[in-house]
């Protein structure tokens, strides 16, 4: 009788080649479906689409000449699951009877939320020291550009703010 070791050693190879083949399959499979949220989370800032909508803060009468009031509304880049936290704010001034001006509670340096102090008439971001003029314009700290303006006009008597996501530009440290 012969004995045939070559076919037990095939056979071993062959049950270790599909095995490795099954378990680089599934951390491939498995890579795949944890890699789906990170890209998706990637792109989506770049496919979706940013339409933006016209958001009612306040009726006009509410604002004195020359005063500076702190508004919120519904931010723009809702998200379905999002409910209060979908609240944003903005502050707006009446210069004239027909004129109103928005900025972005948004410091230009980080994002920080800036406070609007009446006495100085200057926006002040508490988190760097950063400060703006009473047009939004730099007035100190880090920041190198100005609050961000919203779109604004009167409809109906109510004023309203074209809303959109905030670009906060020129991020230095």
């Amino acid at each position: 009788m012969s004995c045939n070791c070559n076919s037990g050693k095939k056979e071993q190879q062959s049950r270790r080649s599909f095995l490795s083949k099954l378990i680089y399959s599934i951390m491939g499979i498995v890579t795949v479906i944890l890699a789906i949220p990170f890209i998706t989370a990637m792109l989506e800032p770049f496919l979706r689409q940013k339409k933006p909508v016209w958001r009612r803060v306040a009726e006009a009468n509410d604002f004195k000449i020359g005063e500076t009031k702190k508004v919120t509304f519904k931010n723009s880049t809702l998200y379905k699951w999002s409910s209060d936290i979908s609240k944003t704010a903005a502050y707006v001034r009446r210069d004239n009877d027909n004129e109103f001006i928005a900025f972005s509670v948004n410091c230009s340096h980080l994002g920080c939320p800036v406070r609007w102090e009446d006495k100085p008439q200057l926006f002040c971001c508490p988190c760097h020291g950063g400060a703006f003029y009473r047009d939004g314009s730099r007035a100190a700290g880090p920041p190198n550009r100005g609050l961000y303006k919203y779109p604004i006009r009167i409809k109906n008597g109510s004023v309203e703010l074209e809303t959109q996501a905030i670009p906060i530009t020129n991020i230095t440290v």
